[in-house]
Formats: structure tokens, C-alpha cells, sequence
């Protein structure tokens, strides 16, 4: 089912070849394989599932109606455009403003329902029903699965010598085709998917032996922010997944950054989850893995928060307190001191009138730019040593 999608989707779908990264490699120690989905048509993946799925439908004329955060809606929109279907696409009230304004581009006509994608799905589900259009599901169905397995089945000849392939996980549609394929063409391979820790719906899931709906999720990987997946994808992990591993928030803002500024390249937080895992140790061995880059879909606004706080988890910059006495000269000596370190003063916040301060001091809080996670401890101990109190901030 998975190679008749790719003989569907010929001319709909971009190429997207995995490559070897030599960097990677290097910080890794160990061969490292990029599948950039991030540059597939719309931004994502989800084009694949969503034109197969579209493909097969009656010849009727009837709309199309779907519910995403962001991706699917995308791969909805210009599928149905493609197949000349009028599409209605309902996202979360949350959902990131370039990725409404994105789908609208495509033609359809966009809602915001439903504060996560769980409840948006449902009211599509609904007006599905109500109005006699035909619903396409993000994850929860056979041709989208198949569709989604197209990545497995060009992973399968493009990097033949990988031994562990990373997915990221959401409702598990990308995760349980690209299983299908590998599976069935290379067997021997290790597959892992990956969530985002407070998101990890599948490993709930798997753990309890049915589809379990989290309370709530929280993470910025957005694009992988669903409470529950499918008994359908959870079958297909249960039977020919590996592991299924999760990331923090501030793993993936790291991942994200490093690829910014080594990689060249733009990847939203849900896309990083597998390089992620990979970067942190979470997969066993030494031999080639290769991390599918699944979206590249990010809220420029988003972005520079993420970059802010990617910079700071990677210990690239610090914000200390320091308390002074309040005489001419003391802030001279405190940025001296800074300077004498080699690190640059990014804002400074000269406060008299803080509370936790004496009438005879001054409080100063600094953001410094670092080389590594070393300096940060530099920066305490020579501010201490010339007689300050001292709090690491951040």
C-alpha cells in the first residue's frame, strides 16, 4: 500500500533526500543521517498523507473538512486545491498566525475552534456529519498512513546503511507508515519515536496496552501537541516500533538552535524531536542514525523566544544578580571584572530601590553572553571573589 502511495503522490510530493551531516557527526560521535522533510511542499510531511488520502476520494465534488495546529492543515489545503475541493480547515484558538494565514493562502477557508487539537478534531468530526463533507483525518486512517510511509519508503533507499531511524510522535500517523515501510525493506533497523516529554501520549498509551487521552499537554512543540493517539497508530507502534523515547522542552529548544546556527537550517520544535533524542543519548549504539526533520513550520515570534531560550539552556548566555555597595565607580568594577573574563555585557538593569537590597547598596542584574556552560561559573566566582553577593538568575 505504502509504494502504490508513492506512485500516487509522483509530481505532488517534492524530493526530499537524506544526507549525512558532517557536523552532527562530529558532536555526536557517531554517523549522523537528516531526512528534511522541513523542505518537503507546505513545510512538512503532511502532504504526503493528506494527497493520498484525498486522492481516493469519491468523485463527487463534496469539500473537505479537516482539524490541525498547523501541518495537516497545510497538506489539507493544497491537496484539495490540487484535486479542485473546496476545503474548510478548523485549528485551535492557539494556533500560530502564519500557520492560519499559511493555509489560507493554499484556499481554504479557516476556523479557530478548541483550545488543542484533540478539540478541534472533534468539533470537525461533528460539522463532518452535519454537513456531508469528507472529514480528513490527520493520523486515524489508512491512507494517510500509507501516505505518511512514503518518508520510510525513501529513508529505506536513501541512507542504506543507517541502523536506528528517529521519528517524531505525535498522534503517530508518520511514525506507524514509515514503520509499514521499513519494516518491510529493512527489517533490521532500529526505530524509535519520539515525543515531547509533556506530550507523551504514546508512551501513556503503550504502557497501559490502550489509547490513553492526557489531561493536558504542554510543550512548544506544538506540531506534536495531541493528548492521545489512534488504536490504529498505536497498533502499528506496539507491533513494529523499537522505542518510543521522550525530550524536554529545553532539549528541543537546543536541538533547534543548533541547527539555526551549525545546520543552516530551520526546523520547528516538533521537527527536532528525533535529532533531539539523539543528541541527549537516548538511543543505544554507535552505528548511523538517521533523525527525520518532519516540519519547518514556525512562528517567526516563536522562533526568537525559542533561539532566546535555546541560547540559554546550551549555557550561551547567563543573567546574574549582584548586589553592591552603592558608590561611584561600583558598576565600573563589576562590568571590569566582566570584561576581564572576555565575555560581553548583553543588558544591564541598575536597580537602587530593590527590595532585597540595603539603603546603602545597589542591585545590578546583567545578561552575559558565554563561550560554554563553563563561564558561568567563572562569571560567579570572579564577582565573589571582588567582594559581591552573587545569584545565577538564568
Amino acid at each position: 500500500m505504502v509504494r502504490r502511495a508513492a506512485a500516487d503522490l509522483a509530481g505532488v510530493v517534492r524530493a526530499t533526500p537524506s544526507h549525512r551531516s558532517d557536523t552532527l557527526t562530529r558532536i555526536t560521535g557517531r554517523e549522523v543521517w537528516l531526512k528534511p522533510e522541513h523542505l518537503q511542499r507546505t513545510g512538512s510531511f503532511k502532504i504526503r498523507g493528506a494527497s493520498h488520502h484525498i486522492r481516493h476520494l469519491p468523485a463527487d465534488g463534496r469539500p473537505v473538512i479537516a482539524a490541525s495546529a498547523g501541518n495537516h492543515a497545510q497538506g489539507v489545503a493544497l491537496a484539495a486545491a490540487l484535486a479542485g475541493r473546496a476545503a474548510t480547515v478548523l485549528m485551535p484558538e492557539s494556533a500560530p498566525l502564519p500557520k492560519v494565514e499559511a493555509t489560507r493562502s493554499y484556499g481554504a477557508e479557516v476556523r479557530l475552534v478548541g483550545s488543542v487539537v484533540d478539540d478541534t478534531l472533534a468539533a470537525a468530526q461533528a460539522e463532518a456529519a452535519a454537513r456531508g463533507s469528507h472529514l480528513v483525518p490527520p493520523f486515524d486512517d489508512p491512507l494517510v498512513i500509507a501516505g505518511q510511509g512514503t518518508v520510510g519508503l525513501e529513508v529505506a533507499t536513501e541512507a542504506r546503511d543507517v541502523e536506528a531511524v528517529l521519528v517524531p510522535v505525535g498522534g503517530g500517523g508518520l511514525l506507524a507508515g514509515t514503520a509499514v515501510a521499513l519494516r518491510a525493506l529493512r527489517p533490521e533497523v532500529r526505530i524509535v519515536g519520539v515525543e515531547a516529554a509533556g506530550a507523551a501520549a504514546v508512551r501513556a498509551s503503550l504502557a497501559a496496552g490502550h489509547p490513553v487521552t492526557l489531561e493536558q499537554v504542554d510543550t512548544i512543540a506544538d506540531g506534536i501537541a495531541l493528548k492521545s493517539p489512534s488504536a490504529r497508530t498505536l497498533a502499528h507502534i506496539e507491533a513494529l516500533v523499537d522505542d518510543v523515547v521522550t525530550v524536554t522542552d529545553e532539549e528541543i529548544a537546543r536541538t533547534l538552535v543548533l541547527l539555526l546556527e551549525r545546520g543552516k537550517a530551520v526546523v520547528e520544535p516538533a521537527g527536532v524531536v528525533g535529532l533531539a533524542a539523539l543528541l541527549a543519548g537516548r538511543v543505544p549504539g554507535t552505528g548511523p542514525a538517521l533523525a527525520v526533520l518532519s516540519g519547518g513550520n514556525v512562528d517567526p515570534l516563536l522562533l526568537a523566544k525559542l533561539i532566546e531560550h535555546g541560547l540559554a539552556a546550551a549555557g550561551r548566555f547567563v543573567r546574574v544578580r549582584v548586589v553592591a555597595q552603592d558608590r561611584p565607580g561600583a558598576l565600573a568594577r563589576i562590568t571590569g571584572a566582566i570584561a576581564a573574563l572576555g565575555l560581553n555585557v548583553l543588558t544591564v538593569d541598575h536597580l537602587r530601590a530593590a527590595a532585597r537590597v540595603g539603603v546603602d547598596e545597589v542591585e545590578v542584574v546583567l545578561t552575559l553572553e558565554t563561550r560554554d556552560p563553563d563561564q558561568r561559573q567563572e562569571v560567579v566566582d570572579r564577582l565573589r571573589a571582588d567582594g559581591h553577593r552573587v545569584e545565577l538568575l538564568a
